[in-house]
């Protein structure tokens, strides 16, 4: 496999290496490095605290910092994964991107490293003979590019020379507004072999959708993780941007990341959701009743920003249950009208800014307790699934990191070092938040109180 990398490099004229792992929060972080000290040092090292950085940069208070990583703030190795090496298309030098494994120094997964958090649920599968398949969706809105973050965003100019008024859902007209934006985008898309398929225009002003084909998680992970950073350089190029907020606009839809996932035998190659007479089968609904109890508990990976839970305030499109129904939107967990090798769930509760290695272990290891665990579901819901009440998710990112803290199962699956490092991050993140005083304290409460 390093033959092939090392080959792979030399066959593109790559000059530099961009080393980069996932935090925690879904960020790039790492070193740009010479193709040739790349390939004598076969990969690199990065200080421990990267994986406790907060989305503003800031890491957990030292009292945790200290009980969770080594008082030295000592390195972790990280090794190249020959199988996830991209071309990048936008930079001056001909350059790659290569996602690393972190290990500590005696060999073992970091803890901290999402991509390892989902490669340990990939293992469970793995135990029992099974494989996993996901298809991920991916939301999100242009807007024009403004330097004052006080300003509410607004949609881009496109080719008419016209802004987006209205809602315009699978309008193909309004999609082809930004034409150029989106052929520069799969063109990338396409030079770097990530697995794209269709293109939508979703319901928000200049709101989009790019939807993945089913493969692998981890490589399907690796993939989402590179687009966003291709289609926020897409967008720059043409002077406006792309943002992944989950609620980035009052009044318009949030944008999500729906899930689609099912599970394979790896001996037959036959999709277990099916029985051999194309009904669904009891593993089918032992995962979905297994998302029904433990995303819950899980919502933090799925929701992981403040501003996550803006997406699921009364009157927006997003579904705030774990409720379950056959071609249902307005559930929180989908059963696609499908065919028996192709039926899947899909989970529709992750939100755009989720990091996607995260989501994809929450998800899958939710299924997964519920197969183990034999657990059965509720009645699938034949209406409108929004009012109900019963399976409703926690609403407010405080409230959902404390049901995460307190599940003994999700600490049993992910490990302590993991929950207590990830919600340590999220509680510096809402402290940092609770300083900033918002315009809309300064426009009701300045002279009024």
């Amino acid at each position: 496999m390093e033959a092939d990398l090392e080959r792979w490099l030399k066959e593109q004229e790559i000059t530099e290496v961009e080393c980069v792992v996932s935090d925690l929060t879904g960020i790039a972080r790492g070193k740009i490095s010479p193709v040739d000290k790349f390939l004598a040092e076969k990969g690199m090292r990065l200080p421990e605290s990267v994986l406790l950085q907060t989305v503003t940069g800031d890491y957990v208070e030292d009292e945790v910092y200290y009980s969770l990583l080594h008082p030295a703030d000592i390195d972790f190795i990280c090794k190249p994964d020959p199988r996830a090496c991209y071309q990048i298309p936008w930079t001056i030098e001909k350059t790659a991107l290569v996602i690393h494994d972190t290990y500590d120094r005696t060999g073992n997964p970091i803890a901290l490293s999402p991509r390892n958090v989902l490669k340990r649920v990939l293992d469970l599968y793995a135990q029992k003979g099974w494989q996993p398949i996901v298809a991920p969706e991916m939301e999100f809105y242009l807007a024009a590019r403004s330097a004052d973050p006080d300003l509410p965003l607004q949609p881009p100019i496109g080719r008419s020379g016209q802004r987006e008024s209205g809602r315009q859902s699978f309008s193909i007209d309004a999609a082809n507004e930004y034409d150029p934006l989106f052929e520069d985008m799969y063109d990338w898309c396409e030079i770097q072999g990530l697995d794209i398929d269709t293109l939508i225009h979703e319901e928000g002003m200049a709101q989009m959708e790019i939807n993945f084909r089913h493969g692998n998680p981890l490589m399907i992970a690796d993939q989402v993780f590179v687009f966003k950073r291709t289609m926020r350089e897409a967008a720059l190029k043409h002077n406006v941007v792309a943002t992944f907020m989950a609620k980035p606009l009052t009044n318009e839809p949030g944008s999500a990341m729906h899930l689609h996932q099912s599970v394979f035998d790896l001996e037959s190659g036959q999709n277990i959701f099916s029985n051999a007479d194309g009904t669904h089968s009891t593993l089918f609904l032992n995962h979905i009743a297994g998302l029904q109890t433990y995303l819950p508990n899980l919502i933090p990976l799925l929701a992981p920003n403040v501003n996550s839970f803006r997406r699921f305030l009364p009157g927006t499109s997003a579904p705030v249950n774990v409720e379950w129904g056959f071609e249902n939107r307005t559930c929180g967990l989908r059963a696609p009208e499908a065919s028996p090798q192709n039926r899947r769930i899909e989970n529709r509760l992750a939100g755009a800014d989720a990091n996607v290695y995260l989501a994809i272990a929450a998800s899958l290891l939710s299924g997964y307790i519920g197969m183990i665990e034999r657990l059965t579901p509720t009645t699938p819901v034949e209406g409108r699934a929004y009012e109900r009440r019963n399976l409703r998710l926690p609403l407010t990112l405080e409230e959902a990191t404390e049901q995460m803290d307190r599940c003994e199962k999700v600490r049993q699956y992910l490990g302590n070092l993991f929950v207590d490092g990830y919600i340590a991050a999220k509680k510096a993140e809402m402290e940092n938040f609770k300083r900033v005083i918002s315009s809309w304290e300064r426009e009701f409460l300045l002279l009024a109180v």
